[in-house]
């Protein structure tokens, strides 16, 4: 059965994608800890982040790297890294901009108008 977020990458569920390559996609997160909350997936679909083969790993990791790198410079708030990893049987990288009254676990209520200037704002 696919996960959701397999659905994603084959377009059947829309998204607020972020970034894409051939091997990962980043998209806003539909139940944001921050504005900004966002997802690093591989297209492959792997239930733990440690059964993805060296390559896929370590990019998906890289671009992460990116992510966050662009998140500082244009939301101007570090960013916290969060590999979880049982919300949704498949690998995937919490990217969520540090607000100091950030409580792990608490959610943002966003409109689609938010949600859209906030994938411009970090669209790569």
């Amino acid at each position: 059965m696919s996960s959701v977020f397999s659905k994603i990458v084959a377009g059947e569920i829309p998204c607020y994608k972020i970034y894409e390559d051939d091997v990962c996609l980043a998209f806003l997160d539909i139940n944001p800890e921050a504005k900004g909350h966002t997802l690093v997936i591989p297209k492959i679909e792997v239930d733990k982040i440690y059964d993805l083969d060296d390559e896929t790993y370590n990019h998906l990791f890289m671009v992460a790297k990116k992510l966050m790198k662009n998140m500082e410079e244009k939301l101007g708030a570090r960013t916290i890294m969060k590999v979880i990893g049982v919300d949704v049987p498949h690998a995937h990288i919490h990217l969520i901009p540090y607000n100091p009254d950030y409580k792990d676990g608490e959610f943002v209520t966003l409109t689609n108008e938010e949600f859209e200037s906030i994938r411009e704002t970090l669209a790569i």
